[in-house]
């Protein structure tokens, strides 16, 4: 029989209740993570095979945005998406709130997009109305909107890297927590340029990210509209920076931009088709007029139309797709 005197008795129940802690804390610390990974997985499946597209709302003669027309056309073109931006019209956000549940009849996900602190006055003419820059609301506020309307599945901000200085990874942590407690389903999927995905950025901002909005502007051949061949290389190269399986949806310009111009519409399908063979999603930036980008639209329509019919390959598992 072993003989313990009192000290080591006392010693020996003292390392019995530290342990059983240390224990208890990993066991609850291990069950958070599994739970964090498994909504955060969640909210990436809502982003796998998008087919959306962005902003351009159509108008009502009084600037409310006519919601029916914008749904009947997205119905045409097969999209399963769209992206609503809040930034042409002080009545965005109560209009969006009207596209909501007419989109979820059509079965229609909706992402909402704002602007950042560069794309707001004094820059520009309009805030993101109502709550301006105060990005941790819009936050909470997308949140408890996405739990009365299931379908609004993302939110984004444009030009998220060009303002990386205002949304540090400590003030995006804190704004993405406070609108995951409310709902941790919504996705946050902000735009992203080629040249500020870098592994400075994976580091440190990519884990709080469900996902990328990849506008491709092939900058790595000196940053153009004209050519579409290094669509599959660039989804290549910031796949090995963030890793194969997280969400990017490819950002295609079907308008113009500032200072790249136009763009034509064999580039607009030469770019579509390829940036659908290597990432998780398409969004054509802007939503095209049927009758005033006729020839764009009629792409837009026909391509949407043949992947909707191949609900697999948007779907196929990261490792399984291929890039030249």
């Amino acid at each position: 029989m072993l003989n313990y005197n009192l000290p080591t008795v006392i010693l020996l129940k003292y390392y019995l209740r530290v342990a059983g802690v240390l224990f208890t804390t990993l066991v609850l610390a291990s069950c958070a993570t599994t739970r964090q990974e498994a909504a955060r997985a969640q909210r990436g499946r809502a982003l796998i095979g998008t087919r959306a597209t962005y902003c351009s709302v159509p108008r009502l003669p009084n600037g409310r945005a006519d919601v029916d027309r914008l749904v009947s056309e997205l119905v045409e073109i097969h999209a399963n998406t769209y992206s609503f931006c809040i930034h042409s019209a002080a009545t965005d956000w109560d209009d969006l709130k009207l596209f909501l549940p007419k989109a979820r009849a059509a079965g229609i996900r909706v992402w909402a997009s704002i602007v950042p602190p560069s794309e707001s006055p004094p820059r520009s003419k309009l805030h993101a109305e109502p709550f301006l820059l105060d990005y941790e609301r819009w936050a909470i506020e997308f949140a408890r909107l996405s739990r009365h309307e299931p379908n609004l599945v993302a939110w984004s901000i444009d030009d998220f890297t060009h303002n990386l200085k205002f949304y540090a990874p400590e003030k995006l942590k804190h704004m993405l927590d406070g609108a995951r407690r409310i709902n941790p389903k919504l996705a946050f999927v902000p735009c992203c340029y080629y040249r500020s995905i870098t592994p400075s950025f994976a580091t440190h901002y990519v884990p709080l990210l469900d996902g990328m909005l990849f506008p491709f502007r092939d900058e790595s051949g000196g940053a153009n509209l004209t050519n579409a061949t290094s669509v599959q290389a660039e989804v290549k190269r910031i796949k090995e920076i963030v890793g194969p399986n997280f969400p990017l949806i490819v950002d295609i310009y079907a308008s113009a931009h500032s200072k790249l111009g136009a763009t034509t519409p064999f580039y607009v399908e030469q770019a579509m088709t390829s940036a659908q063979h290597c990432a998780e999603g398409v969004m054509v930036y802007r939503h095209q007029d049927p009758k005033a980008n006729s020839e764009k639209f009629q792409i837009v329509k026909r391509l949407f139309s043949s992947w909707a019919d191949e609900p697999n390959l948007n779907k196929m598992p990261r490792h399984q797709k291929t890039f030249p």
